[in-house]
């Protein structure tokens, strides 16, 4: 998968991966992963700290959302000095072009001092390690829909969303078939056709566009 962004989407981790630097006897121990908020980038840095108890700095910066739009993006350098830590990682993510995204690196002070200059290159060159060999897959934009039909739809219903990406999200049973269904943005306008021609009742609850 391409480090790049698509005109439907953007690419995202597809695994969580650690990988290894040493810079005079530094070490610099790299993670990184999917988040999908700031609660969950918290709480992978916490799950990094309690692996590497013992290293003298945890420094990380996580983007979620578009990267050409992030919704939400933030960094840390703990303890390192001002500027050295977490804006590297930081601008390197953003380079790459990943979305939904955080990179700790946990350092163990091997005795020599980096200087600001040597830091630098070693969180970015420690951040560029992990995210080059970092597994991606695509995240595409959806769009909700809540649905109510008759039984005999169901299985045209299913066989439509099996052959354009869409997502049964959930079906009840009662008088009428309900459901609600994630479909890709750029199927959108194919899908509401599929309703007209099917005779399927769109349901919009107040926070459905």
């Amino acid at each position: 998968m391409s480090q790049a962004t698509s005109s439907t989407g953007y690419v995202t981790p597809a695994a969580t991966i650690e990988r290894e630097l040493e810079v005079k006897k530094s070490r610099f121990i790299a993670r990184a992963g999917q988040v999908a908020d700031r609660r969950a980038a918290l709480a992978f840095v916490e799950a990094m700290k309690a692996d590497y108890p013992d290293a003298r700095h945890h420094c990380w910066a996580y983007l979620v959302g578009n990267p050409e739009t992030a919704a939400s993006a933030a960094m840390s350098d703990d303890g390192e000095p001002s500027g050295t830590a977490g804006k590297p990682i930081l601008n390197v993510i953003q380079h790459k072009g990943i979305g939904d995204v955080i990179v700790v690196v946990s350092r163990y002070f091997g005795g020599v001092k980096l200087g600001a200059g040597g830091l630098v290159r070693a969180y970015a060159g420690s951040t560029q390690q992990v995210l080059a060999e970092l597994p991606l897959d695509e995240h595409r934009p959806q769009r909700a829909f809540t649905l109510a039909f008759d039984f005999a739809d169901e299985q045209p219903l299913r066989h439509w969303s099996n052959l354009h990406g869409a997502q049964l999200q959930s079906i009840d049973y009662g008088n009428r078939v309900t459901a609600r269904l994630d479909v890709p943005v750029e199927q959108v306008e194919a899908f509401k056709a599929f309703l007209g021609a099917q005779g399927i009742e769109r349901l919009k609850p107040p926070n459905d566009d």
